[in-house]
């Protein structure tokens, strides 16, 4: 049963007449055996969004040791964590203890009062962090054993060093798992790199405090990602680094021979976007309108014009907007390239002469399965003039 906290902010003082020699708590094990018993389900501290751990050692039926462990909002409202971790003293059913938080230094003092109720466990008190006093009254907390808690902390950054091909990870997207005070000089190194970082992984999760590492995600072009894999695992702190999950879709991208498409080792850019392009006017029936190679992900991104059949006596145009994606099948040596094309993104506009209706219209894309109703069959031809392959995602092979 998941815990309850109400809160209220104001300084109430924990009577000390609910105190006992020792907490008397129900008995889960063998008498006079000692057992480790975690609370995960502490809700309501810093208006809900505090993560709590509270670890608690016990000799049979007493508490003999107690550690809370609180990971918060720094402040109300940001994404920026801050965490305490206090060594309580058990005093029959009090539980007390003082420290520092970890980021913003903040004294920490820690009043509760803990009663077991049947097969569950009342808290109330006072956590107080600098000079904020958050009033603490939980019941129906229920506990995990050792093994249930660490069951549940066990967790993927999907990181895969050596992948044996591009069809479970990405080979535009990486992953660097790095400790939390080498992470600044990580990414400082990375000023001036032709690689872009995920803002979103820049943000320390409360489970990155408690592990001490922060997994830092990079997009790079293909053809440089191994070399700046490499790079990364020889740099201080960095604990793995590898290949993850990124935008590259199976089922939107196929496989072909590379020696036609390529300028010695190096992908013939041009020669590919052309093709790209040529298929694509004709399948999206519209004039090519641009074609640009991103410096620092390696996509290339496609631009095609054809008039809008909204009103057709208004002229106005459409502009589709595809990017695509070129990369070796696998890591290392291969006579295979892969090519994956997102779905088109279309946009209206009145690019007549003269005065201009503006059009008030969001960008749209059908993210929806199956075949994008724009897409009028691209990838089959794509996969023809390429002569390649496509993904057979009931079997997991190339068809």
């Amino acid at each position: 049963m998941r815990a309850r906290f109400l809160l209220l902010l104001g300084l109430i003082t924990v009577s000390p007449s609910l105190a006992f020699a020792q907490m008397k708590l129900p008995s889960k094990t063998a008498p006079g055996a000692t057992e480790t018993r975690y609370f995960t389900a502490i809700d309501g501290l810093m208006d809900g969004n505090a993560d709590v751990i509270l670890k608690e050692t016990r000799q049979g039926k007493n508490v003999t040791a107690a550690t809370l462990d609180v990971c918060y909002p720094a402040t109300k409202g940001a994404d920026r964590k801050d965490r305490f971790v206090a060594n309580l003293t058990v005093s029959g059913q009090n539980l007390t203890g003082t420290t520092q938080s970890l980021g913003d230094k903040l004294p920490v003092s820690v009043k509760l009062v803990r009663k077991p109720v049947g097969d569950t466990f009342e808290f109330r008190g006072q956590i107080s962090i600098g000079q904020t006093v958050t009033e603490v009254t939980s019941t129906d907390n229920s506990d995990l054993s050792e093994k249930e808690f660490l069951d549940n902390q066990t967790s993927d950054d999907g990181i895969t060093p050596a992948p044996k091909d591009f069809t479970d990870v990405s080979p535009e997207t990486i992953g660097v798992r790095v400790k939390l005070d080498a992470a600044l000089d990580f990414l400082k190194s990375l000023k001036g790199e032709a690689v872009e970082v995920g803002l979103s992984s820049l943000s320390i999760s409360c489970d990155a405090l408690r592990a001490g590492e922060q997994t830092i995600n990079l997009t790079a072009d293909p053809e440089r990602a191994a070399a700046l894999i490499a790079k990364a695992k020889s740099m201080p702190g960095v604990v793995a680094a590898g290949w993850t999950s990124g935008s590259v879709e199976m089922d939107r991208t196929i496989r072909f021979a590379a020696a036609d498409w390529r300028d010695g080792d190096k992908i013939n850019r041009e020669k590919i976007a052309s093709a790209i392009s040529g298929v694509l006017a004709k399948t999206l029936a519209a004039k090519a309108a641009g074609a640009e190679w991103d410096a620092n992900t390696g996509k290339l991104t496609l631009s095609f014009k054809r008039p809008s059949p909204i009103y057709p006596a208004l002229a106005l145009t459409e502009t589709v907007e595809v990017t695509a994606l070129v990369s070796p099948d696998k890591p290392g040596a291969t006579d295979r390239l892969m090519l994956w094309i997102s779905s088109p993104v279309i946009t209206t506009a009145d690019e007549g002469a003269g005065p201009k209706l503006n059009l008030s219209e969001e960008s749209t894309g059908d993210e929806e399965g199956g075949e994008p109703k724009d897409d009028n069959g691209s990838l089959e031809a794509l996969a023809k003039e390429f002569k390649g392959q496509r993904w057979d995602a009931d079997r997991s092979v190339w068809k």
